[in-house]
């Protein structure tokens, strides 16, 4: 193919955008990714955050020991207010904890994994337009056009690609004018990460565990616009307020101001062109689920692009809205109910927020569908009348009878049958404690069929996903 024409074109260079590259890449898929910054990786990240779905992610690619190497801090506790605490330690997954890392060790590591598979990345290259045929999607930038059969917008919360597919993306700003910054802390507190809300303010502070701290702060009496340079003494101002001392914050290695807003994308296809990430959906930080679900958006929809480039039924990407639109739904809510009691300046809210979610949270299963909401274990996809309920839950890593385990046998992007009849060469089968069921899971850790030892049915189900010899 030419240097302009690919399979499909990825716009935006972000967490979402990179790990969907990889995916297509491994997969064969001709894929170009365009993203209008410079080939630098910033510093200048707002996420913060790797819940336990996405390490298993990254696990199944791979990546998470790489993560691991680059730094942060693991923690098995969140605190919310007071006695308040989520407690991660008891997830059932490898990974029971949230990795605490600067966005950008996330980028690092999956932009190194596209490029090693063959992606082609065009930098500083800006979007201007998108049209659409019946044979070919052509995106129009300040540096040409590029042609492929699909495309991809991961370009962010003001996405070039669903401004020119016209999409809308309702929704509200929440609070405005909040600051960010990564800084030292000579004093900092006992608990990573802590919130403090009081005097109208409300901060946000966790430990990268490199002695770098995240701060969040919103102060109701300093409202001023996203574009207003941000001064040092402001978020020491607003640290006073919500915990009575700025913890002896020294100067920040950067800083910036942004609004939360609440939006999603009614649909997340037009012909051929999807979105992904921000691009989708965007909600408050409160949780940290926002880098998270994008990265889940993409490895839903990666695999069922391969699919369909290899013959699958194009309907096959219907499912990709159907399984993560509720997904980003439910985020953006549940990130809102954060925000706002955070923000609550009601004195009879603030006197017993953490008493109430304290007492709520010592119950056993409401802190089991909290935790399993905010690490995104426990998110499942609707199945069809008649299929087994497993089918569209997780999959859990299992040890495997060769010694291996089910998320390395996942590597590469493949199918995986386990405890039953090999149905074609295309995929790996793999022998776990036997239950009497067979499983097929997924590319991206899903089980897709469930039932007993039926290699016909097994069989159809591939094939109909264009899994052949």
């Amino acid at each position: 193919m030419s240097q302009q024409q690919s399979e499909v074109i990825v716009v935006g260079a972000g967490p979402t955008g990179l790990l969907l590259a990889g995916d297509l890449a491994e997969a064969g898929v001709e894929v170009t990714v365009l993203e209008k910054r410079g080939a630098a990786i910033s510093n200048l990240t707002r996420a913060f955050a790797v819940h336990a779905r996405t390490l298993e992610v990254l696990d199944a690619r791979g990546l998470t020991d790489d993560l691991f190497a680059l730094g942060g801090n693991r923690l098995s506790e969140l605190f919310l207010f007071g006695s308040a605490k989520i407690r991660l330690g008891g997830l059932d997954s490898r990974f029971p904890c949230v990795l605490m890392t600067p966005q950008y060790n996330v980028e690092r590591v999956l932009r190194e994994r596209a490029t090693a598979a063959g992606a082609r990345f065009r930098f500083g290259c800006k979007v201007t337009g998108v049209d659409q045929t019946e044979s070919r999607t052509t995106v129009r930038t300040d540096r040409g056009d590029f042609h492929a059969a699909y495309v991809v917008g991961a370009d962010g919360v003001r996405s070039a690609v669903r401004e020119a597919a016209g999409i809308p993306f309702p929704g509200e700003a929440v609070l405005t004018s909040m600051m960010l910054a990564d800084a030292e802390l000579a004093d900092p507190p006992a608990q990573s990460p802590s919130v403090g809300s009081a005097g109208g303010a409300f901060c946000f502070v966790a430990d990268f565990g490199d002695g770098t701290w995240r701060v969040i702060a919103w102060n109701a009496a300093d409202q001023q616009d996203d574009d207003a340079p941000v001064a040092t003494d402001e978020i020491r101002t607003a640290l006073k307020l919500a915990f009575g001392t700025d913890f002896g914050m020294r100067e920040p290695r950067w800083r910036s101001r942004f609004h939360s807003d609440e939006r999603q994308a009614p649909t997340y296809r037009v012909g051929s062109v999807l979105l992904a990430g921000d691009a989708a959906h965007c909600h408050s930080p409160a949780g940290g689920m926002g880098m998270n679900t994008g990265l889940q958006d993409a490895a839903n929809l990666s695999w069922k692009l391969a699919a369909v480039l290899r013959g699958a039924d194009p309907a096959l990407l219907d499912t990709y809205e159907a399984e993560r639109h509720p997904v980003g739904e439910t985020v953006l809510r549940s990130s809102g109910r954060i925000l706002r009691v955070a923000a609550n300046k009601s004195k009879v809210v603030k006197a017993v927020r953490g008493a109430v979610l304290g007492t709520a949270l010592r119950l056993d299963p409401v802190q089991h569908k909290v935790t399993g909401l905010i690490s995104g274990i426990d998110i499942r996809y609707p199945h069809a009348h008649g299929e087994h309920p497993l089918t569209g839950t997780r999959a859990r890593d299992v040890d495997l009878a060769d010694g291996s385990r089910l998320y390395e046998a996942l590597r590469g992007g493949r199918f995986v049958v386990l405890d039953g009849t090999e149905p074609t060469g295309a995929v790996d089968v793999a022998s776990a404690e036997p239950d009497g069921l067979t499983r097929v899971v997924r590319p991206d850790g899903y089980l897709g069929w469930v039932g007993a030892d039926d290699p016909a049915a097994v069989r159809a189900y591939l094939e109909a996903r264009a899994v052949t010899d």
